[in-house]
């Protein structure tokens, strides 16, 4: 696959400094996606629309505007409205939809000179752990096309390692933009929730737990589309502000905790993986101590997770009983799940998510970073919903999907970065927690983990 030829930060300087132009850089994006249909990374295209929006740019820049983002193509998740954009949640129901305005947080990537490219491929409602929908198939892994990368931020994800743009940005409820950047090896950011405004868009299935997510490459790239998006937005009632002080890093208490707590199996090659990439950090003379949190019993994915099947049925449970066939098999499950749950066990799934919230709040009191694996497990046969197998056990559906939703829960922030892989050269990642609003230092901090981690 064609890579391009730099970072986000190096495209904006050559486009600011006319050494190219908003207009080439889009065309050879555009090319670029062209060349990688077969993937499926990228569902829906607009070269015209692109273009105009690619010479509006250039306008700009020759009447003296100062973009941090100028020129740079994006690739923007079927999940998030971008104004006159075909944008379909990967769902038959949505099939001609087409977006009436940007979201608040691509009307600040545009405003910051970025130009959409194309709409990345999501799973039907960002609510499965593979990257596939009725409307347009599964999505291949760029380093192996038998492979899934994961769900549900797989476009996005794909779309940035295979090359096609250097920043893609992602929805993440549950790990949709952690898990897919941590099996094809690239950087995924789940900001704490409300440090990028959400919406205007879809109607939401989680319940308060869904962030705009940037993947990129590099943290560094990672870090560019965030200061884009965040800060406060009076139309949505749970945009925070964000710390704007940096700690000081050499002074960060750091934890590492191999299972985040829980009694879960991991693959070998990824504990193994993890647990030298800690070494190498502590080598390097960051204070880490190995320590897990320790969750109530009411404290299981299985507790929280009808939350999610009772807020797709709330959204689309009368579609689902006109005609079950319209919606994918695995969420057509879900809505139905989503159906039978009472509210007192809709009532106890809230509070399991607040024991969940309350323990991590309390465990990062005195830890200001916690390391833990991102996803337990390498990226598995396209044709199955997960492996069938982790660790040399039998897996469970959500198996793979493990180490990431509890943070999305707690509301804090978290980020995952590639931190080896296996001797097929298959990744798998690192994540990186910090507590809700400490998003600059997280992003500092993974900067310098990074940098550890990729030296010879």
């Amino acid at each position: 696959m064609t890579k391009p030829a730099h970072s986000a930060s190096d495209i904006a300087a050559n486009v600011a400094a006319g050494r190219t132009s908003a207009v080439a850089t889009a065309k050879a994006a555009l090319d670029r996606i062209e060349a990688a249909k077969a993937l499926n990374a990228v569902v829906s295209i607009d070269p015209a629309r692109t273009l105009a929006d690619a010479a509006a740019v250039d306008a700009r820049l020759s009447a003296g505007e100062k973009m941090p983002l100028a020129g740079v193509p994006v690739v923007v998740k079927d999940n998030i409205w971008v104004g006159g954009w075909r944008v379909t949640q990967g769902s038959k129901l949505f099939a001609d939809f087409v977006a009436p305005q940007d979201a608040i947080a691509i009307s600040r990537t545009r405003k910051a000179g970025a130009v959409v490219v194309g709409i990345g491929a999501t799973s039907e409602f960002a609510c499965k752990g593979v990257t596939t929908s009725p409307l347009f198939g599964p999505t291949r892994h760029p380093l192996n096309p038998n492979l899934t990368p994961g769900g549900s931020s797989g476009g996005p994800a794909t779309a940035v390692a295979a090359g096609l743009v250097p920043i893609a940005i992602g929805t993440d409820a549950g790990g949709s933009s952690r898990r897919p950047p941590a099996h094809v090896g690239v950087v995924g950011f789940k900001p704490s929730y409300g440090a990028i405004p959400y919406g205007p868009g879809f109607a939401e299935p989680f319940f308060g737990l869904s962030v705009i997510a940037p993947i990129a490459t590099t943290v560094v790239d990672v870090a560019l589309a965030f200061e884009s998006m965040v800060g406060l937005d009076p139309r949505d009632p749970d945009s925070a502000v964000i710390a704007t002080n940096d700690r000081e890093l050499k002074n960060l208490r750091i934890a590492y905790s191999p299972r985040l707590g829980l009694d879960v199996a991991t693959d070998q090659v990824v504990a193994d993986g993890l647990a030298s990439a800690v070494a190498r950090l502590s080598t390097a003379g960051l204070r880490i101590e190995n320590r897990d949190p320790v969750w109530p019993p009411e404290a299981t994915e299985e507790a929280i997770m009808p939350l999610q099947h009772a807020g797709l049925a709330a959204l689309y449970g009368s579609a689902f009983r006109s005609d079950p066939t319209v919606f994918d098999a695995d969420i057509a499950r879900q809505i139905e799940r989503g159906l039978s749950w009472t509210g007192a066990e809709v009532g106890a799934a809230l509070g399991a998510s607040t024991a969940i919230a309350n323990t991590f709040a309390a465990f990062l009191c005195d830890i200001n970073l916690l390391l833990a694996p991102t996803v337990p497990c390498l990226a598995w046969p396209l044709s199955q919903p997960g492996p069938t197998t982790i660790g040399g056990k039998a897996a469970s559906p959500r198996g793979h999907a493990v180490f990431t939703p509890f943070v999305n829960h707690a509301r804090v922030a978290a980020i995952s970065i590639p931190c080896g892989t296996s001797p097929d050269g298959l990744p798998f990642g690192l994540q990186i927690i910090a507590r809700r609003g400490q998003d600059r230092t997280l992003l500092r901090a993974a900067q310098q983990i990074e940098a550890i981690l990729q030296a010879p």
